[in-house]
């Protein structure tokens, strides 16, 4: 009996949650925000009101929520054109972005960026960046900015697994070592760059021992587990804050939608995808609510409402927003600046 007893007693201790009730139902909240927007704008570009590119976050929801939970006020993100539910994990209002990928006035770009350039100056976001990899040498430099400046933050910079076969990224990862720069690097590999898989692009299949090649603490992350994220961006934040320089972390994770909205996913089976399905971070995250007692089935379906109805009113407002003034094409080029450049 007294041994029964000790076996619940260390059971419990095991099974005694990481993480505080409010911060499972914020990552419950933003992940189905970011799905069910990416969703909504999925259907929306099959209707032709968002034209050009659409990049979905679909299935990588645990990436961007775990991460955020880790970081604080100050810090500084940065990605490349998957970016619409990033600036929504920070704080940036569903109506903006949208409105962003109508190309309305009212985005947060102003309607000039579309999908693929998202900013939120407001909640730390440096965009989204179309050009493959272009966006690593840049959070190199927000980090750079940090540690010139004397603060404690940080950037966090994230990349698809296309990016690592890009120059820069090497010349990046050199000069944040060697500078000790407070960024965090972090690759979401979900699988395929494009529609290339990570095996037919390089014999280096895990990606984080790229990082170990400059003596770069690295290594992998469960993508799929929002609380796996958490733990992993946590411990390179600290490392990053007291000046120890930067990490890379190879989220391994997985998109249910193609590379864009042009994507026929030809090169997976979709016994492939409903695998990942199986282990859905949101879906995930809520049984661990449930079971937790942490919230009811009553009450997340109180939050789905919620969500519903940012996203339907993101689109109204889309919708009734004006598109940009043509002068706004003469705006925002050049920077006014009092530095007295010299020319020759």
């Amino acid at each position: 009996m007294a041994g029964d007893k000790a076996t619940k007693s260390k059971q419990n201790k095991t099974e005694a949650p990481r993480f505080s009730k409010e911060t499972y139902l914020f990552w419950y909240e933003k992940m189905q925000l970011m799905r069910k927007f990416e969703e909504k704008a999925g259907q929306l570009y099959g209707m032709q009101k968002i034209r050009g590119f659409c990049h979905l976050y679909i299935g990588q929801e645990a990436c961007a929520a775990g991460a955020v939970t880790a970081l604080k006020k100050g810090d500084k993100w940065i990605t490349a054109y998957r970016d619409h539910a990033h600036p929504l994990v920070l704080g940036t209002s569903p109506n903006a972005v949208m409105a962003e990928l109508y190309g309305k006035a009212t985005g947060c770009s102003k309607g000039k960026g579309g999908s693929m350039h998202i900013f939120d100056k407001e909640v730390g976001f440096a965009g989204g960046h179309g050009i493959v990899g272009g966006q690593v040498p840049l959070g190199a430099g927000l980090a750079f900015a940090e540690k010139y400046n004397g603060t404690d933050n940080l950037c966090f910079c994230a990349m698809g697994d296309g990016a690592v076969r890009q120059g820069a990224l090497h010349e990046a990862f050199n000069m944040a070592m060697t500078w000790k720069l407070p960024v965090i690097f972090v690759v979401e590999n979900n699988g395929y760059a494009m529609g290339t898989s990570v095996e037919r692009t390089s014999n280096v299949t895990d990606l984080y021992k790229l990082g170990l090649a400059y003596d770069m603490p690295s290594e992998p992350v469960d993508g799929m587990d929002v609380e796996a994220v958490h733990i992993a961006v946590e411990k390179a934040a600290e490392r990053a804050r007291k000046g120890e320089g930067p990490t890379f972390l190879e989220f391994r994770t997985y998109r249910y939608r193609g590379h864009s909205m042009s994507d026929p996913q030809k090169y997976r089976s979709k016994d492939e995808v409903e695998e990942y399905k199986r282990r859905d971070p949101i879906e995930v995250t809520k049984a661990k609510i449930l079971a937790l007692g942490y919230a009811t089935e009553a009450d997340l379906e109180a939050i789905d409402a919620k969500i519903k109805a940012q996203v339907d009113e993101s689109v109204r407002f889309a919708e009734e927003s004006p598109f940009p003034d043509p002068s706004e094409a003469f705006k925002d080029v050049y920077v006014q600046t009092d530095y007295p450049y010299i020319l020759d």
